[in-house]
């Protein structure tokens, strides 16, 4: 067996396709463009990297996006001030804080002071809690996104039995919700969980959100299943990886996404959506 790759970067592009024509759309309107003001805090690599590249997504589609690049030294109620700003200013529709943030600042409160209508990343305890009861709005990118990957395959979500491995706000809760959301029976697994390897064994969808190369091993996959590897490291000798082995992996799974190439396209992507949906939302209550 060799697993099929779920092409993030094939299914992105059309995503980003679409969403360029509904902006041309607005704008024949005489609507404003979708405005996505990005906090970028510290000197992180990485952090500076992914801002890159969701700014050039932005510039494609045609929304108009702001960075705000800020010291790492910078107070909490700096940080809360500039996202009050952005709350107000109409020419905003979305707002990005990049994680993570220094420590010394409390992540959870100022996501918490975003606007839930222009909470494009979709961690707001709003929007969280929308999802939770199966009304979602604003959806967390990386599992919605995943959802639109395994939507592409030859197999449906409705009573598969899906693992996640990894508990995070980011990644493993919401992804466990939209699995539920899709009719999937699911089971979460996280650093206290004892025999990791019986639950991956029984997945028929595993995603992997752990950031550890290694802790899965590809022996453990069932033959035939689905792996969405949301994983991204930097080895020594500089090679990226996800969290499961490829090369292995792809000898099990039916289907399996590339790292890189694979989740992280589609996490852009659904930012793009988010944006273009939370300016429609605030056209309609804008009308009221």
């Amino acid at each position: 067996m060799t697993a099929q790759l779920l092409d993030g970067r094939a299914l992105s592009q059309r995503m980003k396709t679409h969403i360029a024509q509904r902006v041309q759309q607005r704008l024949s309107q005489r609507l404003p463009a979708p405005g996505l003001a990005v906090i970028l805090v510290g000197d992180d690599p990485a952090s500076h990297t992914y801002v890159s590249h969701k700014q050039r997504a932005c510039q494609e589609v045609s929304i108009h996006s702001h960075i705000h690049r800020l010291p790492s030294s910078l107070s909490q109620e700096t940080l809360v001030q500039l996202i009050d700003q952005c709350n107000q200013d109409p020419k905003t529709h979305g707002i990005l804080l990049q994680l993570p943030l220094p420590s010394h600042i409390a992540t959870d409160d100022l996501l918490e002071r975003i606007n839930p209508q222009k909470d494009v990343d979709g961690f707001h305890p709003y929007n969280m809690g929308r999802l939770a009861q199966r009304r979602p709005l604003l959806r967390p990118c990386t599992p919605y996104g995943i959802i639109r990957l395994l939507e592409q395959t030859d197999r449906p979500i409705a009573g598969q039995h899906a693992v996640v491995v990894g508990a995070s706000n980011i990644v493993g809760r919401p992804m466990a919700l939209e699995l539920l959301l899709a009719k999937a029976t699911v089971t979460i697994c996280h650093r206290s969980t004892i025999s990791l390897s019986n639950h991956v064994k029984e997945a028929d969808i595993l995603i992997a959100a752990i950031g550890n190369p290694g802790v899965i091993q590809s022996t453990w996959i069932k033959p035939g299943a689905i792996v969405v590897d949301v994983g991204f490291s930097r080895l020594t000798n500089g090679k990226i990886t996800g969290d499961i082995e490829f090369d292995t992996a792809k000898t099990r799974a039916s289907w399996i996404t590339p790292v890189p190439g694979g989740v992280g396209p589609m996490t852009v992507a659904t930012l793009l959506e988010n944006t273009l949906q939370a300016a429609e939302n605030q056209d309609f209550t804008s009308a009221f």
